[in-house]
């Protein structure tokens, strides 16, 4: 097979991968609908004279697991999940239960073009002007004395047992097994295929992908683009063997049911079955680069391809060139399992040059606008750990990244994650771009917790007046 793993990795970092910015603002639209839920909910229980109390709130799918991508029409969906203890509903059933969760979230959400939108699975707040929404799924639960933890139930057409904690345990349970981040990978690049052309309707959920890529992973080879390939034909194999998906937890039950589930399994399969011909090619012995990137772009439609091919033709060079500068970014996902079931802030304070220290948001505000909003150069920065609901963790791991051409042109864009011994850092501003920090909350070797703060430097010093 024609080795396009180099450019397919970086289709990966550069156009699949959510960007740690936008992956940040995710987390800022579920904190702010998580209040106003909880606003909402204080001020139902006033009017209608009842005791409704959130016991436990928690983040699941694909940002719990990081499996989100890069989404041309901003079609973010951010999944919560919401319980309460069965005594608090008595016998409140899960269209009731749901409907109540529908109201509270509407009383603080007027200014939204839709209301809530009360679904059999959860209630869906819709950001139509972006495309993002929050799918509250409800649960109650019931502490099983004899084992000291509890047991849930979700509210869908009725109450149903579920492992609330099951699926992200089963999936960083196969990320271990694996030994490499191969199947997130493989995850995410068939989601981009999945939502690679505007008139595919009625694909598969991401919860369907991920379990039959979990099935299916082809680990038989070390190249991304030969573990993608395998592993989709195997998928194709599956599913002209049966449609049927089971989950990996709940005691196996069904994920395709419906006749439209039936339907998006067919679709997947015929589309993928499709496609997959397009890269017969790379096993042709006299494949050449071009009819490499050529395929590759048949086969993810995507822009990114079509400039490889453009610049090849037009530079007539091989784009595969060395970098000018050494890409030393890690990410968490490549390092340990991820479960982020815990909000972190980093409080980060900036000081220099005649000015004491204060918070950076307060500097950006006061003073920055004279220099773009951004903090000036010779300035110390200083992080640790703001509020965190973790109830706690092992140790912090830290990530400071040098973004922009400036960087890239010095070499030195670091991005290294490291563990600083403590739950602070200090830095200094060098030069312009727009950096960010992270840190990593880390519990029995899984992070349980993200935190993001940019950090935009740019023009001289100034001395204060």
């Amino acid at each position: 097979m024609y080795d396009c793993s180099r450019e397919l990795n970086k289709f990966y970092r550069t156009k699949v991968v959510l960007p740690a910015k936008e992956q940040n603002e995710l987390r800022k639209k579920r904190k702010l609908n998580i209040k106003r839920l909880k606003d909402g909910l204080l001020e139902y229980n006033e009017e209608k004279n009842k005791d409704y109390k959130i016991a436990e709130e928690r983040i699941q799918g694909s940002m719990a697991m990081h499996t989100n991508t890069q989404n041309d029409q901003s079609d973010y969906d951010i999944d919560v999940g919401i319980i309460f203890e069965s005594d608090n509903l008595d016998d409140l059933g899960p269209l009731a239960t749901r409907n109540i969760i529908g109201d509270a979230l509407e009383r603080k959400t007027k200014t939204f073009a839709e209301t809530p939108d009360v679904k059999t699975s959860c209630v869906r707040l819709k950001y139509t002007s972006t495309g993002y929404h929050v799918d509250f799924a409800i649960f109650k639960r019931n502490k099983e004395y004899w084992k000291d933890e509890y047991s849930y139930e979700h509210a869908g057409s009725e109450w149903s047992l579920r492992h609330i904690k099951a699926l992200e345990e089963w999936f960083n349970e196969k990320i271990k097994n694996k030994g490499d981040d191969a199947l997130r990978k493989v995850i995410r690049l068939s989601k981009m295929f999945c939502k690679s052309r505007e008139s595919w309707v009625n694909m598969p959920s991401g919860l369907i992908q991920t379990v039959l890529c979990g099935e299916q992973l082809n680990s038989d080879y070390l190249r991304l683009d030969e573990i993608f390939y395998y592993t989709m034909k195997a998928i194709v194999d599956r599913l002209n063997l049966y449609l049927e998906v089971a989950a990996p937890v709940d005691n196996g039950r069904a994920l395709v049911t419906r006749e439209i589930d039936y339907k998006r399994m067919r679709n997947w399969k015929s589309r993928l079955e499709t496609n997959l011909q397009n890269l017969e090619i790379l096993f042709d012995e006299e494949c050449t680069y071009k009819d490499a990137i050529s395929a590759w772009s048949k086969f993810f439609n995507h822009s990114y391809w079509n400039e490889l091919y453009s610049s090849t033709e037009k530079e007539n060079r091989d784009v595969r060139k060395t970098y000018d500068f050494d890409d030393t970014e890690e990410f968490i996902e490549n390092i340990c399992p991820i479960n982020e079931q815990y909000d972190v802030t980093i409080d980060c304070k900036v000081f220099g040059n005649g000015f004491s220290v204060m918070p950076l948001s307060e500097y950006l505000d006061e003073f920055a606008p004279k220099l773009k909003r951004a903090i000036p150069h010779n300035f110390s920065i200083k992080c640790k750990i703001g509020n965190t609901n973790c109830p706690s963790y092992d140790k912090i791991l830290w990530k400071v990244l040098n973004v922009g051409n400036e960087a890239k042109r010095r070499n030195d864009i670091r991005g290294q994650i490291k563990d600083s011994r403590g739950d602070q850092i200090t830095e200094n501003s060098r030069f312009n771009g727009e950096h960010y920090v992270e840190c990593y909350l880390i519990k029995n070797g899984i992070c349980v917790g993200i935190g993001h703060v940019d950090v935009p430097i740019g023009g001289n010093s100034f001395e204060r007046i």
